[in-house]
């Protein structure tokens, strides 16, 4: 996973699946926030309440996730933006996660 935090991939250039594979996290989220980007296209995660599953793909300079799937578990006090995540831009890294009509919904930062 080294190449893809030395990679510079802001900044309008074409991403690779070096690039977005790995895990995202939202910083200081407790309970935690993650999206997990196989090699293999799969995704999985938690909003901090519901578990997330479908698949993504490099599209250009963004990320598009497809047959996004959540629990719909209800859960007081915990912000669950991330399941309505449809796409994404990526800037080093930090993830801009983008639901309905490019709106921005919050970022991850990538682990190392």
């Amino acid at each position: 996973m080294l190449a893809g935090c030395a990679s510079d991939s802001g900044s309008g250039a074409e991403l690779s699946s070096t690039d977005v594979a790995g895990e995202w996290t939202e910083v200081d989220s407790d309970p935690p926030v993650y999206l997990e980007l196989g090699d293999d296209n799969a995704l999985s995660g938690s909003d901090g309440c519901n578990q997330l599953s479908g698949t993504w793909e490099v599209d250009g300079t963004e990320v598009d996730f497809s047959d996004l799937a959540a629990t719909m578990m209800a859960c007081e006090d915990v912000e669950t933006w991330l399941n309505g995540a449809e796409s994404a831009t990526i800037d080093g890294g930090t993830m801009t996660v983008l639901g309905d009509g490019d709106k921005e919904l919050g970022t991850l930062e990538k682990s190392e």
